[in-house]
């Protein structure tokens, strides 16, 4: 009897940790599905906030490039090119210093158009 007793306690033994095994896995997976629905609305959020990000960026893009084409129109020896199209090996995170080099660069124009015009009118 002793051996039938123990081997019926190794068998509830072994049935129990398999049991709390089980509802350990349990819980591991719904805190990993929490964990990851967390990341998933993150990575939404993120995507929102970059598609938004490129709109403003196109919008600027194309206020300047309007600007820069109406400075050019007067100039009757040049053809203006077509509108530019987004760069794919451009970076993401130097979108704000790409923004900041065309203010710049539409000025150097602008006075350029300028000195081109008063030296045609000479």
């Amino acid at each position: 009897m002793t051996d039938d007793a123990s081997a019926a306690m190794r068998y509830k033994e072994i049935v129990g940790l398999a049991r709390g095994s089980a509802d350990n896995l349990r819980a591991w997976e719904l805190a990993r599905a929490d964990e990851i629905d967390h990341q998933l609305a993150d990575a939404h959020a993120a995507v929102s906030a970059a598609k938004e990000r490129e709109e403003k960026a196109a919008e600027r893009a194309s206020r300047w490039w309007k600007m820069a084409l109406h400075n050019v129109a007067r100039l009757t020896f040049l053809e203006p090119p077509d509108d530019p199209q987004p760069v794919s090996t451009a970076r993401p995170q130097y979108l704000d210093r790409y923004l900041e080099e065309v203010k710049p660069s539409y000025q150097e124009l602008v006075q350029a158009v300028l000195a081109l015009g008063w030296r045609a009118k000479r």
